[in-house]
């Protein structure tokens, strides 16, 4: 439900636009997941089911760079990609690293970092890396930032999760390699950026990543300070029922709440009694405490979306559908082994609740997580005495939930930040890498 702008950056967009006459849809020459193409040739054969016309020309592209994306949150425009314009984006370091270290972030949305005494540089966008020329991209833009700016990398940071294709490209460079957790290097990125705001409560929120006990974590938060976080508050853990195939099919997620708390949901899909099995035995089906499968479990809930065909649309759909603050619905806190768990059941009834309209109930999901925030930091709060809050992680880029949960912080005392420079996302990872990695030495 936005509009967006797209700024020229060659006169020709100008021409081109001025010429036709008309709105014009336009996006990347690329397939979606990988980097862009620059090869007139190569963009032909790949795109030519999908443009009816090219316009090349005559001088090569040396590299390619994609788009930045920007959004106002909290009255600033925050980046979600960095890219041509902003990127190799320079950041000092709050601190000198002791050898030149080369980050290479995670598996969605990537970047990599180059890091030397007080230094670090951010690439630009380079995509997911599922695809082979994304890991091609990688090595290319990692060997032109140390060409670029005379420095060669003695050590390299990755992602702590043992199938991510940069963690194994990690392991066949010969260099020493410190391998870093998912949500300790976003709450490092925050931290980078507002490095007299330590120590702090970091709220890390995202889709999936590799946590410290080995399970899917992504509904964490973090207290401390780079090098030295510990996990102090989470969400009830739930099931991921075909794993991956989850994020993309939000009626798994809505279904597994379900089957947790013995619920009936009355537009259960077919395929169903055999997802149920497999449920009930394990089978595929990790446990996770994922934030944002809990924005997926809600799109589904509401009709918003069941299946979906990009990241993070049904999270989108939800956020779009608000209207009004809603009403917050207090979600049970307890405490286990040291760490605070919101438990999101109460949650379910009200999302099926057909009496309320998609909006009300939108907005009700929203301000309640961010309730369930505030809550947390106070339980924090009362046991360590912070007061500083941060958000860092893909969930945050939903600026209805920040906007709430600024609202709520404030009227409790805290002292909210917010990523200004790096992504929240998992664009910022290569950044925090360093930061964990600089400060841990």
């Amino acid at each position: 439900d936005e509009i967006g702008a797209m700024l020229p950056y060659s006169p020709l967009h100008h021409l081109l636009l001025e010429e036709f006459g008309a709105p014009l849809v336009a996006t990347s020459a690329n397939i979606t997941g990988e980097p862009v193409l620059t090869d007139n040739a190569e963009v032909e054969a790949r795109l030519g089911r999908v443009a009816d016309a090219f316009l090349h020309h005559d001088r090569p592209i040396a590299r390619p760079a994609d788009d930045p994306v920007v959004r106002v949150i909290l009255g600033k425009a925050r980046p979600l990609r960095l890219g041509r314009g902003n990127a190799p984006l320079e950041i000092d370091l709050p601190f000198a690293l002791p050898r030149p270290v080369l980050a290479l972030g995670g598996h969605l949305k990537n970047t990599v970092a180059l890091g030397w005494q007080r230094r670090a540089v951010v690439s630009p966008h380079l995509g997911d890396m599922d695809a082979p020329r994304s890991l091609a991209l990688l090595k290319q833009v990692a060997t032109d930032l140390q060409a670029l700016y005379g420095v060669h990398a003695e050590a390299l940071a990755c992602d702590a999760h043992p199938g991510y294709a940069t963690t194994r490209l990690a392991a066949s460079w010969g260099l020493p390699v410190t391998k870093v957790f998912h949500h300790h290097a976003h709450a490092s990125a925050l931290a980078g950026e507002f490095p007299r705001r330590t120590p702090c409560l970091v709220f890390t929120w995202d889709g999936t990543g590799y946590g410290e006990d080995g399970t899917v974590w992504g509904g964490e938060a973090l207290l401390g300070r780079p090098g030295h976080w510990r996990r102090v508050a989470s969400l009830r853990p739930f099931s991921l029922p075909g794993g991956e195939r989850a994020a993309r099919e939000p009626w798994r997620c809505a279904q597994s709440l379900c089957w947790e708390t013995g619920r009936t949901w009355q537009e259960c899909p077919e395929e169903s009694a055999l997802l149920h099995s497999a449920w009930e035995n394990g089978l595929n089906c990790p446990r996770t405490s994922s934030a944002g499968r809990l924005f997926d479990a809600a799109a589904a809930f509401l009709g918003l979306a069941h299946r979906t065909t990009f990241e993070a649309q049904a999270p989108m759909a939800l956020e779009a559908a608000c209207r009004g603050e809603g009403e917050a619905i207090a979600l049970p806190l307890s405490e286990s082994r040291g760490v605070w768990v919101s438990d999101w059941e109460p949650l379910l009834a009200r999302l099926q609740d057909a009496g309320a309209s998609v909006a009300e109930r939108a907005a009700l999901f929203h301000v309640s997580l961010a309730r369930a925030i505030v809550d947390q930091a106070r339980a924090v709060r009362a046991a360590h005495g912070v007061s500083c809050i941060g958000l860092a992680g893909g969930v945050f880029q939903n600026r209805v939930l920040c906007e709430n949960v600024a609202r709520l912080a404030e009227c409790e005392g805290f002292s909210l930040f917010v990523p200004e420079r790096i992504p929240c996302n998992d664009a910022g990872l290569s950044f925090g890498q360093l930061i964990e990695i600089g400060a841990s030495t």
